[in-house]
């Protein structure tokens, strides 16, 4: 036992300079990483700010595109407890507050009974629904509709 111990000893400091090497050799390689925006990945890029929509809605590129959100979502919470775009999208709110109301697919359970209340479901909207943005494109983007 007491030669197994002397042995461990003996390759720890061997084991160390090795994880030392390796930990150099890593951050010499990261110092090259790229976004796939061609920078830094911590350097900030500057964005345009979201678009706002002014009475008209977006073009859709194919049949049951989700539709863009015209606004910022920024500081919305959306979570299992509260789900702040149902403020004005949901449909007992929608009529007071001016909004496009949900449509009805989003009140249908996974049994296709139809219900008064958002389905879970459809309870995360931006699993599906993303803010528009004026930000560069991060590979080339080749996608043609049909309409066009």
């Amino acid at each position: 036992m007491k030669k197994l111990a002397f042995l461990g000893a003996l390759a720890l400091p061997a084991i160390v300079v090795a994880g030392l090497a390796l930990a150099q050799s890593a951050a010499e390689t990261g110092a090259g990483v790229k976004s796939l925006r061609g920078v830094q990945p911590d350097v900030e890029l500057d964005v345009e700010p979201v678009f706002h929509q002014e009475k008209q809605r977006f073009v859709r590129n194919y049949r049951l595109q989700p539709p863009l959100i015209p606004h910022s979502i920024d500081k919305y919470q959306i979570d299992m407890r509260a789900n702040e775009c149902l403020a004005c999208h949901d449909w007992k709110n929608a009529g007071n507050r001016g909004a496009p109301t949900l449509s009805m697919t989003h009140y249908t359970d996974r049994d296709g009974i139809q219900t008064e209340n958002v389905a879970s479901r459809r309870w995360f909207c931006n699993q599906c629904h993303v803010p528009q943005a004026d930000a560069p494109a991060l590979v080339e983007n080749l996608f043609h509709s049909l309409g066009q």
